[in-house]
């Protein structure tokens, strides 16, 4: 895919993305109320996190990169849903897009990437919890069939006020 002049790569994410993706995460921690995380992390922290999402299975990491890989423009996930066992067919799902490479389909392309990877699990369902407000995330995941399934109201505080959370269901 293009992305402006920069042509766009998606795979696997590896230990070798640690840091750039806690960096990348970070900003988000920081800057927004997009996570409800409120610290920002170290690579360490943040190294069970990277793997627990292997490059098999319903649990996966895609990054998008310049096609060097010096450079992550964003990434994916999908996560257990919850931690009981009647879960397991169900995976939350999250991007994320490096602030300098909003709009250029990075989104887009991971989450194709990322669906087309879960295809062959066996997964039933896919949920997404969108901080409010989020047009652009709403629209990302309506696009990718997501449909919107109730709010949760100023369920999380952070920058000392309390945000919505508006959850999406796909079916798999």
């Amino acid at each position: 895919m293009a992305s402006g002049r920069t042509e766009v790569q998606v795979r696997p994410g590896t230990e070798d993305d640690l840091g750039a993706l806690t960096a990348l995460y970070n900003h988000y921690v920081r800057e927004t109320a997009i996570t409800f995380d409120t610290v920002a992390f170290t690579p360490e922290e943040r190294r069970p996190w990277l793997l627990s999402h292997p490059e098999d299975g319903p649990y996966r990491l895609m990054v998008a990169t310049t096609p060097d890989s010096r450079e992550i423009l964003g990434y994916t996930t999908s996560s257990p849903y919850r931690p009981k066992p009647a879960y397991t067919t169900s995976v939350e799902t999250s991007v994320y897009v490096a602030p300098q490479a909003g709009r250029g389909g990075i989104g887009t392309l991971l989450y194709g990437a990322l669906f087309e990877a879960l295809a062959g699990e066996d997964v039933h369902r896919a949920y997404a919890g969108i901080a409010q407000p989020n047009a652009a995330s709403a629209r990302l995941h309506e696009r990718f069939g997501f449909r919107h399934v109730g709010t949760h109201r100023e369920v999380g505080r952070k920058f000392g006020r309390y945000w919505d959370v508006a959850w999406y269901e796909k079916a798999l």
